[in-house]
Protein backbone atom coordinates (compact mmCIF):
# COMPACT_ATOMS: atom_id res chain seq x y z
CA UNK A 1 0.00 0.00 0.00
CA UNK A 2 1.24 3.58 -0.79
CA UNK A 3 0.36 6.56 0.81
CA UNK A 4 1.61 9.35 -1.38
CA UNK A 5 22.09 21.25 29.53
CA UNK A 6 23.97 20.32 31.51
CA UNK A 7 26.78 20.17 29.05
CA UNK A 8 28.90 17.82 31.25
CA UNK A 9 29.29 14.46 31.80
CA UNK A 10 27.56 13.24 34.57
CA UNK A 11 26.48 9.69 35.70
CA UNK A 12 23.15 8.03 32.65
CA UNK A 13 23.96 10.97 30.48
CA UNK A 14 28.03 9.84 29.54
CA UNK A 15 29.93 12.18 26.09
CA UNK A 16 29.35 9.71 23.83
CA UNK A 17 32.74 8.79 23.06
CA UNK A 18 32.38 10.08 18.87
CA UNK A 19 31.87 13.11 19.89
CA UNK A 20 35.01 14.45 21.73
CA UNK A 21 36.67 15.43 17.74
CA UNK A 22 33.80 17.49 16.68
CA UNK A 23 33.00 21.01 17.37
CA UNK A 24 29.65 22.39 18.27
CA UNK A 25 29.00 26.09 18.31
CA UNK A 26 28.38 28.17 21.00
CA UNK A 27 24.74 28.92 19.57
CA UNK A 28 23.70 25.09 19.18
CA UNK A 29 25.03 24.27 22.61
CA UNK A 30 22.43 27.01 24.30
CA UNK A 31 19.79 25.45 22.18
CA UNK A 32 20.68 22.00 23.20
CA UNK A 33 20.63 23.15 26.91
CA UNK A 34 17.35 24.67 26.91
CA UNK A 35 15.95 21.72 24.86
CA UNK A 36 17.34 19.27 27.77
CA UNK A 37 15.37 21.37 30.34
CA UNK A 38 12.60 21.36 28.53
CA UNK A 39 12.32 17.42 28.12
CA UNK A 40 13.29 17.05 31.28
CA UNK A 41 10.08 18.60 31.96
CA UNK A 42 7.16 17.66 30.07
CA UNK A 43 8.57 13.98 29.18
CA UNK A 44 7.58 12.55 32.68
CA UNK A 45 4.07 14.02 32.37
CA UNK A 46 3.64 13.12 29.04
CA UNK A 47 5.07 8.88 30.16
CA UNK A 48 2.00 9.26 32.82
CA UNK A 49 -0.77 9.99 30.10
CA UNK A 50 0.94 7.54 27.72
CA UNK A 51 0.81 4.95 30.09
CA UNK A 52 -3.02 5.75 31.07
CA UNK A 53 -3.56 5.17 27.77
CA UNK A 54 -3.76 1.07 28.52
CA UNK A 55 -1.88 -1.93 27.59
CA UNK A 56 -3.53 -5.21 27.37
CA UNK A 57 -0.78 -7.56 28.33
CA UNK A 58 -3.41 -10.70 27.42
CA UNK A 59 -3.89 -9.38 23.76
CA UNK A 60 -1.63 -10.59 20.98
CA UNK A 61 0.42 -8.03 20.38
CA UNK A 62 0.71 -6.34 16.61
CA UNK A 63 4.13 -5.27 16.39
CA UNK A 64 4.89 -2.11 13.79
CA UNK A 65 8.37 -1.71 12.08
CA UNK A 66 8.94 1.97 10.99
CA UNK A 67 11.45 2.28 8.51
CA UNK A 68 13.62 5.56 7.48
CA UNK A 69 15.07 5.03 3.91
CA UNK A 70 16.63 6.95 1.73
CA UNK A 71 17.51 5.78 -1.52
CA UNK A 72 18.10 1.61 -0.64
CA UNK A 73 15.10 -0.19 -2.60
CA UNK A 74 16.65 -2.53 -3.69
CA UNK A 75 18.67 -4.45 -0.34
CA UNK A 76 15.89 -2.72 2.17
CA UNK A 77 13.02 -5.00 -0.52
CA UNK A 78 15.42 -8.20 -0.64
CA UNK A 79 17.12 -8.07 2.58
CA UNK A 80 15.35 -6.34 5.22
CA UNK A 81 11.23 -6.73 4.61
CA UNK A 82 11.88 -10.04 3.77
CA UNK A 83 13.19 -11.24 7.59
CA UNK A 84 10.40 -9.14 8.84
CA UNK A 85 7.77 -10.88 6.99
CA UNK A 86 9.21 -14.25 7.34
CA UNK A 87 9.74 -14.19 11.12
CA UNK A 88 7.92 -16.84 13.68
CA UNK A 89 5.72 -14.07 15.37
CA UNK A 90 3.34 -12.93 12.29
CA UNK A 91 1.61 -9.47 13.82
CA UNK A 92 3.93 -7.56 12.23
CA UNK A 93 3.03 -4.53 9.65
CA UNK A 94 6.31 -2.30 8.11
CA UNK A 95 5.56 1.09 7.44
CA UNK A 96 8.23 2.78 5.10
CA UNK A 97 9.05 6.18 5.06
CA UNK A 98 11.32 7.54 2.62
CA UNK A 99 13.21 10.44 2.98
CA UNK A 100 12.35 11.69 -0.70
CA UNK A 101 13.20 8.48 -2.18
CA UNK A 102 14.65 9.08 -5.79
CA UNK A 103 15.50 5.26 -6.71
CA UNK A 104 12.94 2.73 -7.52
CA UNK A 105 11.90 1.97 -4.08
CA UNK A 106 8.22 2.94 -4.01
CA UNK A 107 7.78 0.82 -6.95
CA UNK A 108 10.06 -2.54 -5.09
CA UNK A 109 7.65 -2.30 -2.28
CA UNK A 110 4.62 -2.18 -4.43
CA UNK A 111 6.18 -5.67 -6.07
CA UNK A 112 6.01 -7.14 -2.20
CA UNK A 113 2.29 -7.24 -2.31
CA UNK A 114 1.92 -7.94 1.19
CA UNK A 115 -0.49 -6.07 3.08
CA UNK A 116 1.32 -5.74 6.24
CA UNK A 117 3.81 -3.50 3.82
CA UNK A 118 3.32 0.44 3.37
CA UNK A 119 5.56 3.05 2.05
CA UNK A 120 4.84 6.60 2.37
CA UNK A 121 7.32 9.21 0.53
CA UNK A 122 7.90 12.70 2.23
CA UNK A 123 7.52 15.44 -0.02
CA UNK A 124 10.89 17.29 0.35
CA UNK A 125 14.28 15.82 1.73
CA UNK A 126 14.28 16.46 5.68
CA UNK A 127 17.30 19.21 6.43
CA UNK A 128 20.43 17.46 7.98
CA UNK A 129 23.44 18.77 9.60
CA UNK A 130 26.28 19.04 6.36
CA UNK A 131 28.98 17.65 8.06
CA UNK A 132 28.69 13.70 7.32
CA UNK A 133 29.38 12.72 10.86
CA UNK A 134 27.22 15.38 12.71
CA UNK A 135 24.80 14.23 9.84
CA UNK A 136 24.45 10.35 10.65
CA UNK A 137 23.70 11.51 14.40
CA UNK A 138 20.38 12.40 13.79
CA UNK A 139 19.40 11.21 9.61
CA UNK A 140 16.23 9.59 9.91
CA UNK A 141 14.71 10.95 12.22
CA UNK A 142 12.30 12.89 10.97
CA UNK A 143 10.54 10.00 8.98
CA UNK A 144 11.05 7.98 11.69
CA UNK A 145 8.66 10.21 13.60
CA UNK A 146 5.81 9.98 10.93
CA UNK A 147 6.37 6.19 11.02
CA UNK A 148 5.59 6.31 14.75
CA UNK A 149 2.87 8.12 14.30
CA UNK A 150 1.52 6.16 11.96
CA UNK A 151 1.88 2.68 13.87
CA UNK A 152 -1.27 0.56 14.59
CA UNK A 153 1.08 -1.83 16.72
CA UNK A 154 1.31 -2.39 20.64
CA UNK A 155 4.93 -2.37 20.07
CA UNK A 156 7.52 -0.62 18.08
CA UNK A 157 10.26 -2.54 16.65
CA UNK A 158 13.82 -0.23 15.45
CA UNK A 159 15.43 -1.31 13.01
CA UNK A 160 17.65 0.32 10.12
CA UNK A 161 17.19 -0.17 6.00
CA UNK A 162 19.50 -2.17 5.89
CA UNK A 163 19.56 -4.61 9.00
CA UNK A 164 18.40 -8.12 9.05
CA UNK A 165 16.45 -9.93 11.76
CA UNK A 166 16.77 -13.76 12.61
CA UNK A 167 13.21 -15.71 12.52
CA UNK A 168 12.53 -15.47 16.20
CA UNK A 169 13.92 -12.04 17.05
CA UNK A 170 10.23 -11.19 17.38
CA UNK A 171 9.25 -13.70 19.44
CA UNK A 172 11.97 -14.33 21.76
CA UNK A 173 11.76 -10.52 22.64
CA UNK A 174 8.18 -9.70 22.91
CA UNK A 175 8.36 -13.53 25.54
CA UNK A 176 11.28 -11.49 27.44
CA UNK A 177 9.34 -8.10 27.83
CA UNK A 178 6.36 -10.17 29.22
CA UNK A 179 8.26 -11.98 31.91
CA UNK A 180 10.28 -8.82 33.37
CA UNK A 181 6.72 -6.53 32.33
CA UNK A 182 9.37 -4.39 30.82
CA UNK A 183 8.24 -1.33 28.69
CA UNK A 184 11.24 -1.54 26.18
CA UNK A 185 13.46 -4.04 25.53
CA UNK A 186 16.61 -4.10 24.11
CA UNK A 187 19.14 -7.42 22.85
CA UNK A 188 22.46 -8.21 21.47
CA UNK A 189 23.29 -7.68 17.19
CA UNK A 190 25.91 -9.13 15.32
CA UNK A 191 27.80 -7.59 12.57
CA UNK A 192 30.61 -7.72 10.26
CA UNK A 193 33.39 -4.64 9.83
CA UNK A 194 37.14 -5.59 8.51
CA UNK A 195 36.75 -8.63 7.85
CA UNK A 196 35.65 -9.83 11.01
CA UNK A 197 32.50 -10.94 12.92
CA UNK A 198 31.64 -9.37 16.35
CA UNK A 199 28.71 -8.91 18.59
CA UNK A 200 27.34 -5.74 19.82
CA UNK A 201 26.08 -6.01 23.31
CA UNK A 202 25.45 -5.08 26.92
CA UNK A 203 28.95 -3.62 27.64
CA UNK A 204 28.61 -1.25 24.86
CA UNK A 205 25.77 0.55 26.31
CA UNK A 206 27.31 0.52 29.70
CA UNK A 207 30.44 1.91 28.45
CA UNK A 208 28.75 4.87 26.16
CA UNK A 209 25.70 5.43 28.46
CA UNK A 210 26.18 3.83 32.06
CA UNK A 211 23.32 1.20 32.16
CA UNK A 212 23.07 -2.01 29.66
CA UNK A 213 21.05 -1.84 26.07
CA UNK A 214 22.05 -3.42 23.16
CA UNK A 215 22.37 -2.72 19.57
CA UNK A 216 19.41 -0.13 17.66
CA UNK A 217 18.91 -2.86 15.33
CA UNK A 218 17.60 -4.91 18.39
CA UNK A 219 15.34 -2.42 20.18
CA UNK A 220 11.44 -2.70 20.90
CA UNK A 221 9.09 -0.81 22.74
CA UNK A 222 5.66 -0.07 23.52
CA UNK A 223 4.27 2.09 21.63
CA UNK A 224 3.00 4.81 23.72
CA UNK A 225 6.74 5.37 24.27
CA UNK A 226 6.27 7.23 21.37
CA UNK A 227 5.06 10.02 23.33
CA UNK A 228 8.60 10.49 23.12
CA UNK A 229 10.22 11.31 20.02
CA UNK A 230 13.25 11.14 17.73
CA UNK A 231 15.34 14.27 18.27
CA UNK A 232 16.57 15.45 15.10
CA UNK A 233 18.87 18.04 17.21
CA UNK A 234 20.83 15.97 19.57
CA UNK A 235 24.12 16.48 17.31
CA UNK A 236 23.97 19.83 19.00
CA UNK A 237 24.71 18.68 22.42
CA UNK A 238 28.16 17.92 23.62
CA UNK A 239 27.05 14.51 25.23
CA UNK A 240 25.00 11.43 24.09
CA UNK A 241 24.73 13.17 20.22
CA UNK A 242 23.03 9.73 18.29
CA UNK A 243 19.53 10.01 18.40
CA UNK A 244 19.00 6.47 19.42
CA UNK A 245 21.52 7.63 22.25
CA UNK A 246 19.83 10.86 23.50
CA UNK A 247 16.27 8.60 23.04
CA UNK A 248 17.18 5.94 25.51
CA UNK A 249 18.19 8.34 28.11
CA UNK A 250 15.58 10.25 28.02
CA UNK A 251 13.55 7.12 28.24
CA UNK A 252 15.65 5.61 31.08
CA UNK A 253 15.46 9.12 33.35
CA UNK A 254 11.67 9.37 33.04
CA UNK A 255 11.22 5.58 34.52
CA UNK A 256 10.39 3.60 31.81
CA UNK A 257 11.24 -0.30 32.20
CA UNK A 258 14.16 -1.35 30.13
CA UNK A 259 15.07 -5.03 29.90
CA UNK A 260 18.18 -6.03 27.98
CA UNK A 261 18.62 -9.69 26.57
CA UNK A 262 21.49 -11.27 26.52
CA UNK A 263 20.65 -13.27 22.73
CA UNK A 264 21.72 -12.21 19.46
CA UNK A 265 18.49 -11.30 17.55
CA UNK A 266 19.34 -9.04 14.43
CA UNK A 267 22.48 -8.59 12.21
CA UNK A 268 23.80 -5.63 10.94
CA UNK A 269 25.80 -6.14 7.91
CA UNK A 270 28.60 -4.20 6.18
CA UNK A 271 26.72 -0.93 4.52
CA UNK A 272 26.83 -1.65 0.35
CA UNK A 273 29.87 -0.96 -1.20
CA UNK A 274 31.79 -1.00 2.30
CA UNK A 275 33.33 -3.03 4.31
CA UNK A 276 32.14 -0.89 7.20
CA UNK A 277 29.40 0.04 9.28
CA UNK A 278 28.08 2.23 11.21
CA UNK A 279 29.50 6.33 11.37
CA UNK A 280 32.30 4.68 9.57
CA UNK A 281 30.81 3.63 6.70
CA UNK A 282 28.34 6.78 6.85
CA UNK A 283 30.96 9.04 5.93
CA UNK A 284 32.61 7.20 3.52
CA UNK A 285 29.29 6.97 1.31
CA UNK A 286 29.12 10.40 2.14
CA UNK A 287 32.34 10.96 0.07
CA UNK A 288 31.07 9.43 -2.81
CA UNK A 289 27.78 11.12 -2.70
CA UNK A 290 25.37 8.54 -1.22
CA UNK A 291 23.57 9.87 1.04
Amino acid sequence: MTVEFSLDSKPGNNVCPMSSDLTVSWVDRQFAWWQDRWFRCVEPWRLVRARRSGYDKHKEALVTFPIATFNRGKILCERTIPSILNQSYPRVEVIVVGDKVVDDTKERIAAIKDPRVRFIDLPRRSRYPESPKERWFVVGTIPMNVGMSLARGSWIYVMGDDDVLYPEAVEKMLRFAAEGDYESVTAAVQYFEDGETKVSGSDEGIRSLGFPVGGSAAWMYRSYLKCFPWNPHSWKKSWNRPCDYDLMVRMRRCGVRMGYLDDVVALVPPVDGTNLHGSRAFIEQARQGLV
